[in-house]
């Protein structure tokens, strides 16, 4: 019983009700083939190709980028922070942001490495 929605009862009469012989001549339903599942695995593989391929790509080239960095490369990290690379563990980086002045941050903290020479000339620009 729904509190809405009044449910429909039809009455099974002696007019209305389908002899056994009939059952056999009603047409047959057709079961659901593997024409079916077409559509929803054609959804599945479209959406593998547009957010989950490519976001596996960008983590294993962020994962390769971290493993290749050296001290005295220049990063930014996801904080905004450019600086330069004076030492890292496995875990942490020690980033120069200004003359004497390093901060320590965790190594998948960093977003990207810069080219070289961004950093100097950034600091050329900082000085008043």
């Amino acid at each position: 019983m729904s509190f809405f929605i009044s449910d429909a009862v039809a009455e099974v009469t002696a007019e209305t009700a389908v002899p056994s012989a009939d059952v056999a001549l009603a047409p047959e339903i057709p079961e659901p083939g593997w024409e079916g599942m077409l559509f929803p695995v054609g959804i599945l593989i479209f959406f593998y190709f547009i957010f989950l391929r490519p976001q596996s790509k960008r983590t294993k080239e962020h994962k390769t980028m971290l493993e290749e960095m050296t001290a005295g490369a220049e990063v930014v990290t996801n904080g905004g922070l450019l600086g330069k690379v004076v030492s890292l563990d496995e875990n942490f980086v020690q980033v120069e942001v200004a003359n004497n002045i390093v901060l320590q941050v965790q190594r998948h903290q960093v977003a990207s490495v810069m080219p070289k020479g961004t950093y100097k000339v950034q600091m050329k620009k900082a000085k008043f």
